[in-house]
């Protein structure tokens, strides 16, 4: 047998070890046997090298036992040299973790100062004034770049987190001159205010223009950028609200809710302002005018229109109106009078065919101002509803006043709504220079279109 290999020497072992303890029993008769047992060792005759009482199955036994207690020795060592390597790993990890952490913590610490020096303007040059233009409908990117450009910010990213983090985000078009030396609190609360944009334009609106001429008007001078919303505005309600003068009942019949109530006046606006602003500068002004003092052209005194009104309504000639119709009647009066003095007797002919023309065959105020509105006259029309379009406001096929104001008279038209002349006619026209001509009755209206050159 061949005792080289290392199972072979162990199960050699096994054997030679269960020889040692191996007893053999014999009696006395079988000693004379021992002594020729013993003579015998004596003989060249080759001998076993051990008794052993394994047989081979025992022996491939041990062998596997002992193969499986080395494995299990071998993953032990195994398993206990992982966990070395592993706490070797863990070591070097949290190191490059805390060396990780420390860089990131100065950067972040970096950030912080010299955000906070730019955030309360200490490393910022003082005392110079620039230029800056917010575009329209800016970002807040938008708005960082452009302090960024002109020197007025030192850190884009630094102002950008201060502005979300103080809910700021929201900036508004226009241009300014401001300080390089602000600290952003400053900074957004100066761009917050519309006083202090330097693209203001001064604009005049007329007397008796209508909410669609407003419109066109406002984008020529370039206070608006489009007519669009400012059209839906004028018939929304969105001002309902904050100005309770505004009429309501009748709402749905109007073209426009808001017109009569836009003040005409000089305005100081901005570049492409939100329309939202331009109305209610307007609808400020007519609220400051109807409740103030105001001269009365050819009276001589002042009359505060407040005070003209109980419950909402003025008494004129004995009847009463609310001040919606009041302004229905400045309005005509705008459109279809030539001079101050003749809107008072334009007023007495509104007024006498409202009250006394059914008395005279007169049932209907039929005036021209009135027949194509929210159009001034018919070749304003769309093409395509030319032909059939129909007012609701044209006085010649209604009986008394249209649903609402016509156009946004001027204060001199109000006071004649307020305070016609005390007349008899009915009737009124105008020839080319203006001149304007009265009658009570059909017959001299007849005479007076000839005169004015109209028939």
């Amino acid at each position: 047998m061949d005792y080289n290999s290392y199972e072979e020497k162990q199960a050699r072992r096994a054997r030679e070890e269960k020889v040692k303890n191996f007893h053999v029993h014999m009696n006395m008769e079988d000693l004379a046997v021992g002594d020729q047992y013993r003579e015998l060792e004596n003989l060249d005759e080759p001998q076993p090298e051990s008794i052993s009482s394994f047989s081979d199955d025992d022996v491939r036994k041990q062998m596997k036992k002992s193969s499986r207690n080395m494995a299990k020795e071998e993953l032990k060592a195994a398993k206990k040299q992982q966990k070395y390597i592993d706490r070797q790993n863990r070591r070097i990890f949290r190191v490059l973790w805390w060396v990780s952490v420390g860089i990131v913590g100065a950067m972040i610490a970096m950030f912080m100062l010299v955000g906070i020096n730019d955030m309360l303007a200490i490393t910022r040059a003082g005392d110079v004034k620039v230029k800056i233009s917010i575009p329209q409908n800016p970002t807040l990117t938008d708005v960082s770049t452009e302090l960024k450009n002109k020197g007025v910010i030192g850190e884009k990213s630094f102002f950008e987190l201060y502005a979300k983090l103080t809910k700021n985000e929201k900036f508004s078009q226009g241009d300014y001159e401001i300080d390089t030396n602000l600290d952003y609190e400053a900074i957004i609360n100066y761009l917050a205010l519309m006083t202090n944009r330097t693209d203001k334009i001064t604009v005049t609106v007329t007397e008796g223009m209508n909410v669609q001429e407003m419109a066109a008007f406002f984008v020529k001078k370039r206070v608006l950028s489009d007519e669009k919303r400012f059209l839906e505005l004028c018939n929304s309600d969105y001002f309902d609200e904050d100005y309770k003068f505004i009429n309501t009942k009748n709402a749905k019949q109007r073209y426009y809710k808001l017109e009569g109530y836009l003040f005409p006046d000089t305005y100081e606006c901005y570049t492409n302002e939100r329309p939202e602003l331009t109305i209610t500068r307007m609808l400020n002004n007519y609220e400051g005018r109807t409740t103030t003092s105001q001269e009365v052209s050819g009276f001589k005194k002042l009359v505060n229109i407040k005070k003209l009104f109980k419950n909402g309504k003025v008494k004129v000639k004995n009847s009463k109106y609310t001040m919606d119709r009041i302004l229905t009647i400045a309005s005509i009066i705008q459109a279809e009078a030539g001079s101050t003095e003749d809107m008072y007797n334009v007023s007495s002919v509104i007024y006498n065919r409202l009250e006394e023309g059914a008395q005279s065959d007169v049932y209907r105020l039929e005036l021209d101002s009135t027949k194509y509105y929210p159009y001034r006259k018919k070749s304003k029309i769309p093409a395509d509803e030319r032909a059939s379009f129909t007012s609701r406001y044209n006085t010649y096929k209604k009986i008394g006043l249209p649903p609402g104001p016509i156009c946004n008279p001027g204060m001199q038209a109000i006071m004649a709504a307020l305070y016609p002349n005390d007349t008899s006619y009915l009737y009124f026209c105008h020839d080319s220079d203006g001149t304007a001509y009265y009658a009570d009755n059909f017959e001299s209206h007849k005479y007076n279109l000839q005169e004015a050159g109209l028939l």
